[in-house]
């Protein structure tokens, strides 16, 4: 029987479960807030609500800012893009809303194997971070995150001209990312980075989640 493709799988997990579908309608409204009111700050709902996918969008030449008679291509473009990362985010969410079961019977003889108290609870963390590195797509976002915080500091601990360089791991880490915002600004930086990793990892379980779904729908044939 053929196999169900990998755009089906996606399309799928993001749209045949509540979280996802509230998610994207989540997103809808941002995007109809954004045409209604372009110059408040809820235009920038959804770039921030598609996050970290959308914010390579910054390093392209065009967007919806380019002028002439390339602007309705490239805002076209960047339409494409934002819709394309908003059902990778969904497809997260069912990921993580459609557990396998295969996976959470794993999950669960590994805990109920380990002894009490402090080892249990070690084990128990270990089948929660597992998602993020026992897969390439997660380990590379992970490794994405490790050089852009290195990046960071080393401008400002080596450098001294830090610049902009913190825009790179808060945009690798976001949307969670952006909670560093809440953080003091008299915050060592070393606590930012941390903080900022943090919001990576847990980026990388999810990933690693979407991961393994799409990975169990490969190994089942569509009827």
């Amino acid at each position: 029987m053929p196999q169900t493709s990998l755009p089906r799988r996606l399309l799928a997990l993001a749209t045949d479960n509540w979280p996802a579908r509230t998610y994207l309608t989540v997103v809808g409204v941002s995007v109809a807030a954004m045409f209604v009111a372009p110059e408040s700050p809820v235009a920038a709902g959804p770039l921030i609500l598609t996050a970290p996918l959308s914010l390579l969008s910054v390093v392209l030449p065009f967007g919806p800012g380019t002028e002439g008679p390339l602007q309705a291509l490239a805002f076209g473009s960047w339409t494409v893009w934002l819709l394309l990362c908003a059902l990778v985010n969904a497809a997260v969410l069912g990921a993580l809303a459609k557990r396998s079961p295969t996976t959470t019977t794993t999950a669960q003889k590994r805990t109920a194997s380990a002894p009490p108290t402090r080892t249990r609870t070690l084990a128990r963390l270990r089948t929660l971070l597992a998602p993020a590195v026992d897969n390439w797509p997660a380990r590379a976002y992970l490794a994405m995150v490790a050089a852009s915080l290195v990046f960071f500091l080393c401008a400002d601990y080596i450098l001294a001209d830090p610049t902009f360089a913190a825009l790179w791991p808060l945009m690798a880490t976001a949307p969670a990312g952006f909670l560093a915002f809440l953080l003091p600004t008299s915050s060592p930086l070393a606590f930012v980075a941390a903080a900022m990793a943090l919001c990576g990892l847990a980026n990388a379980v999810l990933l690693g989640h979407l991961a393994h779904r799409l990975r169990a729908g490969a190994a089942h044939p569509a009827t």
